[in-house]
Parts: C-alpha cells; structure tokens; sequence
C-alpha cells in the first residue's frame, strides 16, 4: 500500500510560478511510475504530466508542456510538478498518482492504470 500526501497549492497570479509536491510512503518508491492529474470545477478529472521510475521518461498534456515539469527524488519519495507562466484555465485541485511498474520505464496518461492516489492540493490561478 502507497500513501500519497501532496503539498505548495495555494493562490498566484496568472504568469506567476509555483510549485507542488508528493510524498510517498513506503520503501519501494523507485518502483512506481508517477503522475499529476488535475480537476477543475465541473470538469472531469485530466493527465498533466507522468514521469518513469529512475526520471529517464517524462510526458505531458499538451496543455501544460514547456510550462510545466515534473521530477522526482526517489531518496526523499517524492515527486514535484514545477508550473511556471500560469493561466487561469490552470486553476484546479491537482492530484499525485502512482502505480507499480516494477522494473520498466513504462508511463500512461490513463487514468485507470493509477492505482494509488492522493487527496489533492488546490492551485488558484487569478487573472
């Protein structure tokens, strides 16, 4: 069983940055593939961004890429998503996900292949 707590939501400014966190329990954090997904108000649950177990694969919504940057830091269990030039349309709870791929550098913007998940961190991007 994973736990996924994240962390940094809070209130910018449209064109501002910020960045959120995940961390994970347990010991065995370099064997999950990692995601962000986000929900806004009256809308379905999204991909942002995935990345693989060891950092060697990365993929994002083409909504966010060259805005935003997922990383991970597998000694401290944690995953970040770097959001820089924010936009209203940003504004959404955003959700860690993980699921176990073992020794492969597989990643999924499907939603239904995440078998852990967070409770979610709001972002409020104001214009």
């Amino acid at each position: 069983q994973v736990q996924l707590v994240e962390s940094g939501g809070g209130l910018v400014q449209a064109g501002g940055s910020l960045r959120v966190s995940c961390v994970a329990s347990g010991r065995t954090f370099s064997s999950y593939t990692m995601g962000w997904f986000r929900q806004a108000p009256g809308k379905e649950r999204e991909f942002v961004a995935t990345i693989s177990r060891g950092s060697s694969r990365t993929y994002y919504a083409d909504s966010v890429k060259g805005r935003f940057t997922i990383s991970r830091d597998n000694a401290k269990n944690t995953v970040y998503l770097q959001m820089s030039s924010l936009k209203p349309e940003d504004t959404a709870v955003y959700y860690c996900s993980a699921f176990n791929s073992g020794t492969s550098d597989y990643v999924t913007r499907d939603m239904n292949g995440y078998e852990y998940w967070g409770q979610g961190t709001q972002v409020t991007v104001s214009s």
